[in-house]
């Protein structure tokens, strides 16, 4: 239970949340900051599940481990930080900050709401795009800088636009990066094994009489 200084201290922080949110999103609906919303749809679930998976097909097709392993990486996270992200979003409302600047009303309390006007918290964007960027550095060469970049550039868009406020993305930040954590400690268990059993069976078919050429010893006569 919260004591009084607790609620007080918790009180000012969230009005020091709302006023930095509200003056960041004053400018909206100028067509400078329209422009950056762009960026919050790159970080949206569809775009970013096809990046994973899209990395990890060029992998299988490239045989390259280190994206097959980022691909899949990748995707588990981000699966694991919207599922994470989805469990919030239906206990707590918060009004977007365009949304409460457009009507004078803001909640933010326990609830279930459905209309997307009332899902400022926390921001899926945000989460999602850690989970993957830190998957991604994690296995690809060169991927950790330009990931990281485009998560900042992803997060910063959110409030100048009024999609959501600060604590919205630090608390984001914060399952996104969770969950790609979780997934990752099951994933570097998981992977050895699985690349171990597939190198043996490639090993296996090599060694494979029926694979030898037609002519040569040990070929499988035709039927």
């Amino acid at each position: 239970m919260m004591t009084g200084k607790s609620k007080s201290a918790a009180a000012k922080i969230a009005e020091v949340d709302r006023k930095a949110t509200y003056k960041l999103a004053e400018h909206r609906d100028a067509p400078v900051v329209k422009a950056t919303g762009f960026l919050a749809e790159v970080a949206d679930q569809p775009q970013l599940i096809a990046t994973s998976i899209g990395t990890l097909v060029i992998g299988l097709v490239a045989r390259r481990p280190d994206l097959i392993r980022g691909g899949a990486r990748m995707l588990a996270s981000h699966l694991a930080a919207t599922a994470a992200k989805s469990v919030i979003k239906h206990s707590v409302d918060r009004t977007r900050p365009g949304h409460a600047l457009d009507t004078g009303k803001a909640r933010f309390e326990t609830g279930d709401s459905q209309d997307h006007k009332q899902t400022s918290f926390p921001s899926g964007h945000t989460a999602g795009a850690v989970a993957v960027a830190r998957a991604a550095s994690r296995d690809i060469d060169g991927a950790a800088m330009p990931s990281a970049l485009a998560t900042v550039a992803v997060a910063a868009a959110q409030p100048v636009n009024g999609k959501h406020y600060l604590s919205d993305l630090v608390v984001g930040a914060a399952v996104g990066w969770i969950a790609e954590a979780a997934v990752s400690a099951l994933f570097d268990r998981v992977a050895p094994v699985v690349e171990h059993v597939t190198e043996n069976r490639e090993r296996s078919a090599d060694h494979d009489p029926a694979t030898v050429p037609n002519g040569a010893e040990g070929t499988v006569p035709p039927a």
